[in-house]
Formats: C-alpha cells, sequence, structure tokens
C-alpha cells in the first residue's frame, strides 16, 4: 500500500531512487523538515499511482471529523477536501433545556465547510456550564418533556439560522438507569430532526458485549441507539489515554472485537469507525493518579524521536508505533498512530464493510493519513 519503512543509514535521496518517487514528493507528503532526517522505524507513505488509479478496488466511506471552533484556519482548509462530514465541537445545554453556544463563534467553520461541498454537523454534549459531561444533566433532558422540547426548538433555531445540515449526539457516562429513557430521548430526537431534512449520528462507548459493566457503557443500547439514528460512530480510541498507563491509543485487536460486537447490533453501512488523530507522550514510571501524559501529534511523535536518536518499534498485535527515550533523567514511552496503523483501521473497514470512519480530531493536519485514505476509499 506504498509504505517505506526506514532502515539505518537510509535518506530521502535514496528512498526516491529505490521507490522512483521524486525526493521533494516525499519530503511534503510525509511533512518532513528540513534537514530532512528520518528515524529508523518510521513509516513513509509513499504514494502509489498504481493504486491510485485501480479505482475498481476502492469503495465509497463517508468520512467524518470533528474540531473545535479555535482550529487553524488553515489547517481545516487543508483537511475539508477529504471529509464528507464536519463536527463541530460543541453545545451544551442547562437543565431547563437552554442550549448552551460554544465561546467561540462557529459560524464560519459552517461556512468554509459549505465551500468544500462539506456537511457541517452540530455536536450536542452534555456540558453544563463548566464545560464538563455532567451525567445528572442527561437524566434531566431525557425525563422531562418540556425541557427536550425546549432544547429541540433551540437547536432547530441555531441550526437553521447557520446553516448546519445534521446533528450529532456525543452523551458520555449515561447511568444505567437512565439507558431506555435515553434511547427513546434520542428516537424521538431523530424524529424532530428529520422532520426538517436533518441527520442525526450518535458517538457510542467502544464496548465488546451487551453486558458490559463500567459507567461509559451500561447506559447505551447499541441495538435502539443504532435503529434510532442515521449512523452511529463507535468512539475506538482512548484505551491508553491522558490518565492511563501507557499503551496504544487504540490498538487494532481490541478495534475489533468493538466492531465484532457492532455488527451484531446495528448493520454495518450505519457503523462509522473513530480513529484517533493523536498520540500520547507519557513520563515513567507511570504512577496511578500523579502521572499524566502529553497529548501530541503524529508528526510531532516523529519528530521527538529523530530529535532523541531513538528508532521507532512497532507493536504488531496492536498495530501501533512506539518508542522510548530519555530525557533530563526521566524516561518516555510514547504510542501514537502512523501509515502503517491506519491501514490495519481501513483493512478493517473494508473487512467488515463499514460505512465510514471518523477522526478524533482534525486539529493537526496529518497529511500522509489523508492521502492513504484517499488510496483506499472515494470519499461519499
Amino acid at each position: 500500500m506504498g509504505i517505506y519503512i526506514v532502515k539505518q543509514f537510509d535518506n530521502v535521496d535514496e528512498i526516491a531512487a529505490i521507490t522512483g518517487v521524486p525526493a521533494e514528493q516525499i519530503i511534503r507528503q510525509n511533512q518532513l523538515v528540513y534537514p530532512y532526517e528520518l528515524a529508523v522505524g518510521q513509516a513513509l507513505f509513499i504514494e502509489n499511482r498504481t493504486k491510485m488509479e485501480d479505482v475498481e478496488e476502492k469503495t465509497y466511506l463517508m468520512v467524518g471529523g470533528y474540531a473545535y471552533p479555535f482550529i487553524s484556519r488553515w489547517v481545516l482548509q487543508q483537511t475539508l477536501p477529504f471529509l464528507s462530514e464536519l463536527l463541530i465541537f460543541s453545545y451544551g445545554f442547562d437543565e431547563e433545556g437552554n442550549l448552551l453556544h460554544p465561546v467561540l463563534e462557529d459560524t464560519w467553520m459552517v461556512e468554509l465547510a459549505k465551500r468544500y461541498g462539506v456537511r457541517g454537523i452540530l455536536t450536542l454534549t452534555p456540558f453544563g456550564r463548566n464545560g464538563t459531561f455532567n451525567n445528572h444533566l442527561i437524566h434531566t433532558i431525557v425525563s422531562n418533556p418540556s425541557a427536550a422540547q425546549n432544547l429541540w426548538r433551540q437547536l432547530l433555531t441555531v441550526m437553521a439560522e447557520k446553516g448546519y445540515d445534521g446533528l450529532d449526539i456525543d452523551f458520555e457516562y449515561i447511568l444505567a438507569t437512565d439507558r431506555d429513557a435515553f434511547s427513546a430521548f434520542v428516537e424521538e430526537t431523530t424524529q424532530v430532526m428529520h422532520q426538517y431534512g436533518y441527520t442525526v449520528s450518535i458517538a457510542l462507548a467502544p464496548k465488546t458485549s451487551a453486558s458490559q459493566k463500567g459507567l461509559l457503557y451500561e447506559g447505551k443500547d447499541y441495538r435502539a441507539l443504532g435503529k434510532a439514528v442515521d449512523h452511529v460512530l463507535l468512539m475506538t480510541y482512548e484505551w491508553g489515554y491522558k490518565y492511563g498507563p501507557p499503551m496504544a491509543v487504540a490498538p487494532l485487536h481490541m478495534v475489533r472485537k468493538v466492531v465484532e460486537y457492532a455488527i451484531t447490533e446495528i448493520p454495518n453501512k450505519k457503523i462509522h469507525l473513530g480513529i484517533p488523530n493523536y498520540g500520547y507522550d507519557w513520563s515513567l514510571p507511570f504512577i496511578e493518579g500523579v502521572t499524566s501524559a502529553k497529548t501530541i501529534g503524529n508528526i510531532e511523535a516523529v519528530r521527538i524521536a529523530i530529535a532523541q536518536g531513538v528508532p521507532i518499534q512497532f507493536d504488531v498485535t496492536a498495530q501501533s508505533p512506539w518508542f522510548t527515550y530519555h530525557e533530563n533523567g526521566i524516561m518516555h514511552e510514547v504510542w501514537f498512530e502512523d501509515v502503517r496503523s491506519l491501514q490495519g483501521k481501513f483493512n478493517l473497514i473494508k473487512e467488515y464493510q463499514l460505512g465510514g470512519c471518523g477522526y478524533w480530531t482534525i486539529m493537526q493536519f496529518f497529511y500522509a493519513n489523508w492521502l492513504l485514505l484517499n488510496e483506499n476509499f472515494w470519499i461519499n
């Protein structure tokens, strides 16, 4: 699939000669920084002209990307040609169902998306005035019809005024006792939105069974929610997370388990696979409740490996790159995504014939990802 793994003593000119791709193109597409140093084990995207022209193997895929209103305009402009939907994060609400707007203006994002033929999607979260997930708010909105109706009215007003094309529901930490009421709320929300021509999607915590325990999982009924909306996003990331021990953010063997369960409850074409567009840098030793990983971009991760002069490893089971390094007497462990790990996820989408994928988030531009996606799929 046009992926080259850097070996010891490789340089860009030699790789260009081996692959037949101009050095300038390799530099640009992989966002290499002068003097174009490489890390041993680094995965480079090499544009495969034969594959690009082999259109019979490509299928259509809906591609979404979450973004905050403080995204760089340049990053958004570079990314929009590869998207079907731009999911703007996020709107919240209070106990009475009054809609809470993002701190920064979002209209410019909707308007820019339209210029690229991309649908603008309003993301609704149970964020109160303190800006954090609140399951009390969820309980209130799903159990109070008047508050729900007020929220729907305000959503419809804002979506019409700003030119939004759909609604995405991202509710987390739903109480198990609110499970059925939440499913009913989502179904009613979809019915209301459909009357006005809007689509509805929902983000789902990565369950591997219907009986999975935990606050993230018990309040979400995959079958009922999948039936209620136009499509779902599986949040197949954050196994390795900011406050947890070092590990792959989206280990492929775990992502596969989520997909295998999801397709037993939801039609595969309604399922979109979540893809992380970031990595983490942990300081070691990891101490629970103390250690906090630094969020880094995928390009930044490679730059760290180059600066520290360490090779990049690849975990075959997790299908994820990683490395360790010492700095100021402290050991670090880094896990991130590269074109190898992304190709594994694209292969999973093909294997199970899923309808789409969604990126959390598109705040940083990872050009090789989008080029690789374009080699695998037509954007629907």
